[in-house]
C-alpha cells in the first residue's frame, strides 16, 4: 500500500462487525463513548480561535512594525475570501469521510500556517503579500471546522438531543477567542520577549498539541464501535432521506438535497440576514457608543462583554428549547430573529449605559439562537453523508455577504464624512439610521425562517410516518 493509499484510508470511517451488543447497553454506555468526542470537537474548535482571534491581538504590534491599517484590513480579507469559499468546496470533499481526524488535521495545518507567519515576522523583511498568503491559508484551513464538528455530532447524536450538543458546544468559539488575546501575549513576552511573533508561534505549540491528541482519541461514529445508528439505540424515528441516500453518489446526493432544496437556499438567506445583525452590532457597538453615546472608551469596550454574555446564554439555551419541541429549530430560530427587535429598539433609543448594556445582553441571547440553530436546521433537510457542505453553505452567505454587508453599508450610512445611502427615496446618514438596515435585517430573516419552519414540520411529519410504515411492515413478517 502506497503513502497515498495509507493517507486515504486513515480517514475512512471503519465500521466493526459486531454481533451480540444490546441497544440497552449501547444506551447506557453512548454518553461515555460520545463524550470522548465531543471533548475533541470542542478543543479542536477552541484551538482554531487560538489561532484566529490572536491577529486581532496582535494589530497593534503589527502597525508598530510598519504595517498600515489598510494593509491590516487586506489581510483580513484575505482569510474572509478563502474562509467562505473553502467551506463549500473543502466541505464536498470532506463530506463522507472521519470528520473528527479531518478537523484534528485541519488544526495542524492551521499551525503551520500561523507558524510561518510567526517565523516571518521574526525576519526584518516584512513583506504584505506573504502575510496575506499566509493568513488566508490559515482561512482555507480553517473554513470547514465548524462544519466537521457537525458532521460528527449528526452521527452520534438523536434528533431530540441533537440541539442541545450543539448548542452547547457552540460556546468552544466564545471559549477560544476569550483566550486567544491573552495566551498570545503573555506568551509573547513571556518567551518571545515581546516580539509579536510569539503571539503566533505560542499559540501553535498549544493547538499543534490538541491537535495530535484528537487525532487518536474518540470515535467519528458509533458503527465504528459496532454500534446500531443513534436514532435506533434511542428509538427514534430514522430520517427518510437517510434511507433514501443508501444507493445515490455523492454528486446525486448533492444535487438532489443541496442545490435543489429549497430550503437551503432559505436558510442561506436567513442567515445572510443573521450576520447582518451579529455583526452590525458586534461590530460597531463600542463605536457607536463611544461617537454618539458619549460613552468613555472604558464604557464602550464593555458593550462587547455583554454582547458575548448574551451570546454564551443564548449558545447555551436555544439548542436545548429546540430539542424539547421535538426538533423544530427553524421555529425557534423564527421566534428569535423576530425577539430580537425589542432589545434593539432599547439599543436604538436609550442613552443611560445600564439599559444599553441590558439591551446588548439580551441582543446577544436572542441573535445567538438563529446563529446556532440555522446550523442544526440545515443537517436536518440532507442525509448524513453531506453534513459538512450542506452546513457550509448558509455559513459562506453569512460570512462573505452578511459580514461584508453590515460592515460596508453601516459604514457608508454612519460615517458623517460620506454623503449616506439613498434607498427607495429615502435618505439614511447617521447613526440613527443605520438602525433601519437592523431592522429590516430582523424582518428579513424572520419571514424566511418562518417559510423554513413550514418545509421542517413537513420533514419532522414525514420521517415519522415512514418510522410507522416500517414497524407495521416488521409486525406483519
Amino acid at each position: 500500500m502506497n503513502i497515498i493509499s495509507r493517507i486515504v484510508d486513515f480517514y475512512k470511517i471503519k465500521p466493526l462487525k459486531i454481533d451480540g451488543i444490546s441497544l440497552a447497553l449501547q444506551r447506557k454506555q453512548w454518553l461515555k463513548e460520545f463524550f470522548k468526542s465531543y471533548l475533541v470537537l470542542c478543543l479542536v474548535y477552541s484551538g482554531m480561535y487560538l489561532l484566529r482571534y490572536n491577529f486581532k491581538a496582535a494589530q497593534p504590534l503589527l502597525k508598530e512594525y510598519g504595517f498600515t491599517t489598510t494593509d491590516l484590513g487586506n489581510i483580513g480579507v484575505g482569510f474572509l475570501i478563502t474562509y467562505g469559499i473553502g467551506r463549500v468546496v473543502l466541505g464536498y470533499f470532506i463530506d463522507g469521510k472521519n470528520t473528527k481526524k479531518v478537523l484534528s488535521t485541519l488544526l495542524l495545518l492551521s499551525c503551520l500556517s500561523s507558524l510561518c507567519i510567526g517565523l516571518f515576522l521574526a525576519t526584518e523583511n516584512h513583506i504584505i503579500g506573504l502575510l496575506i498568503l499566509f493568513w488566508s491559508i490559515n482561512g482555507l484551513c480553517q473554513s470547514p471546522g465548524g462544519p466537521c464538528c457537525n458532521s460528527t455530532m449528526n452521527r452520534w447524536t438523536p434528533r431530540r438531543l441533537r440541539g442541545r450538543f450543539i448548542g452547547w458546544w457552540n460556546v468552544s468559539h466564545n471559549i477560544g477567542g476569550a483566550l486567544s488575546g491573552i495566551l498570545a501575549l503573555w506568551g509573547a513576552n513571556y518567551f518571545f520577549a515581546g516580539n509579536v511573533a510569539g503571539m503566533f508561534i505560542f499559540p501553535v505549540i498549544i493547538a499543534a498539541i490538541i491537535g495530535i491528541w484528537g487525532l487518536f482519541f474518540g470515535k467519528d461514529d458509533p458503527a465504528e464501535l459496532g454500534w446500531n445508528k443513534p436514532e435506533e439505540i434511542f428509538n427514534e424515528p430514522i430520517a427518510a432521506k437517510d434511507i433514501e441516500s443508501l444507493n445515490m453518489t455523492k454528486k446525486q446526493i448533492l444535487i438532489k438535497y443541496v442545490v435543489k432544496n429549497p430550503a437551503v437556499w432559505f436558510l442561506c438567506l436567513a442567515n445572510l440576514f443573521v450576520y447582518m445583525i451579529r455583526i452590525g452590532i458586534d461590530n460597531w457597538a463600542p463605536l457607536y457608543t463611544f461617537q454618539a453615546m458619549n460613552f468613555t472608551t472604558a464604557q464602550a469596550a464593555w458593550t462587547l462583554t455583554f454582547l458575548e454574555m448574551g451570546g454564551f446564554l443564548g449558545s447555551m439555551t436555544w439548542g436545548y428549547i429546540s430539542d424539547k419541541l421535538n426538533g423544530r429549530r427553524a421555529l425557534v430560530a423564527c421566534f428569535c430573529s423576530l425577539a430580537v427587535i425589542l432589545p434593539l429598539l432599547a439599543y436604538h433609543f436609550s442613552t443611560i449605559p445600564t439599559l444599553i448594556y441590558a439591551a446588548l445582553f439580551f441582543e446577544g441571547f436572542f441573535i445567538f439562537g438563529p446563529v446556532t440553530l440555522i446550523g442544526i436546521s440545515i443537517i436536518g433537510f440532507a442525509p448524513k453523508g453531506a453534513t459538512v457542505v450542506i452546513n457550509a453553505i448558509p455559513g459562506t452567505f453569512g460570512y462573505i455577504f452578511g459580514d461584508s454587508m453590515a460592515k460596508i453599508l453601516i459604514s457608508r450610512i454612519a460615517d458623517p464624512t460620506k454623503d449616506g445611502l439613498y434607498a427607495f427615496g429615502h435618505h439614511l446618514h447617521g447613526w440613527s439610521a443605520s438602525f433601519t438596515i437592523l431592522y429590516i435585517a430582523a424582518t428579513l430573516a424572520t419571514f424566511f425562517l418562518a417559510i423554513v419552519a413550514l418545509l421542517e414540520e413537513k420533514n419532522i411529519r414525514r420521517d415519522k410516518a415512514l418510522t410507522l410504515q416500517l414497524q407495521n411492515h416488521m409486525n406483519q413478517k
